[in-house]
Formats: structure tokens, C-alpha cells, sequence
């Protein structure tokens, strides 16, 4: 369920915040999570936070029933790099989970492709440089996936294929307009 699609910022609608690679479905994972923080500190990217009301604060929002202390990636501060570049044959995050509430996932392309599901990365035609007279494209070259995920058609306007997106955020962060003309949406919204 949409349990944590959070409070909305205004101007641009609904705020969200991601769960960790490997995250079970949201009632299962506030159910197993045991709010100890080793996925926080394993992450090479610092992206994975405590959700408090702290953490939320920049993002105008906050944490719902049972979600206090739960691990949140809010990609327009801090996105999930899928553990490029770090050390290990896994996402650091899910093999830190001592609970299951991460399931380990392999930092292979297929296995990331076929078991993270973070959330769909959405483009606001409104905003978005490329649908407005200018050629960007800084979503599309972020992308790990760019290509199939995150494609750009002419004058750099990108199209994503949900299908393929695995909701890491990258794209959101890169995004040069603020707030970000491309979000991505907790994949239980």
C-alpha cells in the first residue's frame, strides 16, 4: 500500500522518500526492520538515513505510524549509487540487514535489474529543461542504466521505461531545475 507516500512540499506535489535495495514490501519491512542503522553505516554514499523528523525536515516531511528509525533515501539530497565503486560482490546495505527486512542482492547489472525496486523515476513535462526550449540531459547521463532505464529522445527529453528504472535516484539528484523535474516514487505509491 501507499502507507508512505508523505506529506506533500506544495509546489510540486508529494514528497517521498525511498526504502533501501532489497527492501521487502512496505508492511513486511516496518514488521521485520529492526531500526538498528547497520544499512545507514554500510552505505558508501551516506544516502540511507534514520527517518526522523530531523532527516524529513529538508524535505517537509515526516515519519508515519511505525516508521520512526526506519531506513529512508531521500534521492534529491542523497541518491543510491548501487554501491558503484565500492568494495564487495553485493549492495552493502542488504548484506549489513541482520533482520532480512534488505534482502542481499549481487552488484551485478541483471541481479540489480531484476531484484531492486526502489521506486519509478517520473519526468514533470512542465518543468523539465528539455520539454521547455533547452537541451539538458543531465538526468539521462546519471542514469546506471541509461539506455534502457532512462532514455533521451530529441533535444535530450527523457523518457523512462518503468520497467527498467530501479528508483536508485541518481537522476533526481543530477536533475539541474529546482525543485527536480524528474522524482522518483516509492515503487508502494
Amino acid at each position: 500500500g501507499g502507507s508512505w507516500f508523505l506529506a506533500s512540499s506544495g509546489v510540486q506535489g508529494d514528497r517521498q522518500g525511498l526504502r533501501p535495495p532489497g527492501a521487502l514490501d512496505e508492511a513486511d519491512f516496518l514488521a521485520t526492520c529492526i531500526r538498528c542503522g547497520r544499512c545507514a553505516d554500510a552505505c558508501p554514499n551516506c544516502a540511507i538515513v534514520p527517518f526522523t523528523e530531523e532527516a524529513g525536515a529538508e524535505m517537509s516531511v515526516a515519519p508515519g505510524p511505525g516508521e520512526r528509525g526506519t531506513p529512508v533515501i531521500f534521492a534529491r539530497k542523497k541518491s543510491c549509487i548501487l554501491c558503484s565503486g565500492a568494495s564487495g560482490d553485493s549492495l552493502l546495505c542488504t548484506v549489513a540487514c541482520p533482520s532480512g527486512a534488505l534482502q542481499p542482492i549481487k552488484k551485478e547489472a541483471i541481479a540489480i535489474q531484476e531484484n531492486v525496486a526502489m521506486g519509478t523515476a517520473k519526468v514533470d513535462k512542465n518543468i523539465c529543461y528539455s520539454y521547455n526550449g533547452a537541451s539538458c540531459g543531465a538526468c539521462v547521463r546519471s542514469c546506471p542504466f541509461e539506455g534502457t532505464a532512462l532514455r533521451a529522445e530529441l533535444w535530450e527529453k527523457p523518457v523512462v521505461d518503468s520497467a527498467s528504472c530501479v528508483g536508485c535516484g541518481l537522476c533526481e539528484r543530477a536533475c539541474i531545475p529546482y525543485p527536480a523535474a524528474i522524482r522518483v516514487r516509492p515503487r508502494s505509491v
